[in-house]
C-alpha cells in the first residue's frame, strides 16, 4: 500500500475575537483543539472529487473525538460525503463556479448562524474561508493563502511548493493531530442502495470491469483511447465506462471498436448516471482501471481492486490508498529507457508533444496487472 508520509505542522492561534451576543466564546487552542469537548462544526469541502475523498480520514479524526460534523459542499462532491457514516449531515452549496458571490455567502450564513463552534476550511481560496466568517462560527481553522489572513483564527502555514505531503496527510494536519502515516480513506454505502442502484443499471455485483478513462486535469493525465479499447477486448467480462457528460465522446471512442467485434461488451454509462450510482456502481466492481483522477480515489476508497495509471502527475503525492491498488508509473520504472527525467511535469498538456509516460503503457501491461 502507498504510505503517507508523517506532517505535523502546529496550529497557530490569533488573538481571540470578541464573543458573540448570546453565544458561550470558546478561547482558540482551548477545550476542542485538546480533544476534551466535541462540539458542532461545519467543515467547508473542497470543489472536487479526489479531494473530498481525501478527506475523510480528517473528518473521522473530527468524529472521533466527539465532534458533530456538517459538511458544506457543492452539489457534484456532496453524495462523496454521504458515503461517510462519521457525517451528521451534508449542505448543499448554492454557490456558482467563480466569483465571490457575497449575496448568496450572506445569506447562506443568516441560515446557520449559531449552529457551529468550529469551521474547518479546506479549500485555500479566499471565498471558501467567507462563510465561517460571515456565520459568526468563532473557530475557524485552515490553512493560509489568498490573503486570508484575517479570516481564520487558527491557521496552518502552506508547506512551500515541492515540500507539500501527500494529499490526505495534508487534509488531516488539520485536525492539530500528529502521526498521519496510517490515515487511509474509506467511504461505505448502505448495501440496499448500492443494489438498487445496480438494479437501476441492469448490473450485477462482481460481474463487471470498470474504467474510468477521464481527468479533468487535461490529457496528460488520460491514458490513450486505443490503449482503453485494446485492453477492453482482452478481458473477459462486461467494462462498465463512467464519467460525467463531457467524457461521453471520448468513453464512445473506446467502446465503439470493441462493440463492433462484440456486441455488448462495453456498456457507456458516461453522463447517464449520477454521482449516487457511479459510487455504487464502482463499490461492486470486480476491479477498476483509471487514470489518477477521483474515481480513482473513490474506487480505492471501497477497496476496489485497481490499476492507477499515472502520466503527468505524481502517486507519491495523490496515491491510491488501497491495499489492492497497483501503480503503474514508468518514471520509477528502471527498465524504461530513455527514463522520463520531464516527469512529473504537472501540466495539462505534455510539454514536450510526446506523451510518453502514458502512451508507452501497453494495454498488456495493464492486463498483467490488473485482477480480473
Amino acid at each position: 500500500m502507498p504510505r503517507v508520509s508523517n506532517v505535523s505542522v502546529p496550529l497557530q492561534a490569533a488573538a481571540a475575537e470578541p464573543a458573540l451576543p448570546g453565544r458561550r466564546r470558546r478561547p482558540p487552542g482551548g477545550e476542542l483543539a485538546e480533544g476534551r469537548f466535541g462540539g458542532a462544526s461545519l467543515v467547508i469541502a473542497p470543489q472536487w472529487i479526489g479531494d473530498a475523498v481525501m478527506t475523510e480520514p480528517l473528518l473521522r479524526r473530527l468524529y472521533a473525538r466527539g465532534e458533530q460534523i456538517t459538511v458544506g459542499a457543492l452539489p457534484w462532491v456532496a453524495p462523496v460525503y454521504r458515503a461517510m457514516p462519521q457525517v451528521h449531515d451534508v449542505i448543499e452549496f448554492p454557490f456558482a463556479h467563480g466569483g465571490l458571490q457575497l449575496r448568496a455567502r450572506r445569506l447562506l450564513a443568516g441560515r446557520i448562524a449559531g449552529q457551529f463552534d468550529t469551521a474547518y476550511v479546506l479549500p485555500n481560496s479566499l471565498k471558501s474561508a467567507l462563510l465561517p466568517l460571515l456565520a459568526g462560527i468563532p473557530k475557524r481553522v485552515g490553512y493560509l493563502g489568498e490573503a486570508r489572513i484575517g479570516l481564520l483564527t487558527h491557521r496552518l502555514k502552506n508547506p512551500a511548493k515541492g515540500q507539500r505531503p501527500p494529499m490526505v496527510a495534508f487534509y488531516s494536519a488539520l485536525s492539530g493531530d500528529t502521526a498521519l502515516d496510517a490515515d487511509q480513506p474509506e467511504l461505505r454505502l448502505p448495501p440496499a442502495d448500492v443494489d438498487q442502484a445496480l438494479a437501476e443499471l441492469g448490473l450485477q455485483r462482481g460481474t463487471y470491469v470498470v474504467f474510468a478513462p477521464g481527468a479533468e486535469y487535461g490529457p496528460a493525465k488520460r491514458w490513450p483511447a486505443a490503449h482503453f479499447s485494446a485492453l477492453a477486448q482482452k478481458l473477459n467480462l462486461p467494462v462498465v465506462l463512467l464519467g460525467s457528460g463531457k467524457e461521453a465522446a471520448l468513453c464512445e471512442e473506446i467502446a465503439a471498436p470493441v462493440n463492433a467485434l462484440r456486441a455488448g461488451q462495453c456498456l457507456n454509462f458516461a453522463g447517464k448516471t449520477t454521482l449516487v450510482q457511479a459510487l455504487c456502481a464502482i463499490s461492486a466492481a470486480r476491479s477498476l482501471v483509471s487514470n489518477d483522477s477521483g474515481l480513482m480515489h473513490v474506487a480505492a476508497a471501497f477497496g476496489v481492486p485497481q490499476v492507477a495509471i499515472f502520466g503527468s502527475s505524481s502517486p507519491l503525492h495523490t496515491p491510491p490508498l488501497n491495499e489492492r491498488a497497483t501503480v503503474l508509473w514508468l518514471k520509477t520504472d528502471a527498465a524504461y529507457q530513455p527514463p522520463l527525467d520531464c516527469a512529473p511535469c504537472f501540466e495539462r498538456e505534455c510539454p514536450l508533444g510526446h506523451t510518453r509516460c502514458l502512451n508507452d503503457i501497453s494495454a498488456e501491461r495493464v492486463l498483467a496487472a490488473l485482477p480480473v
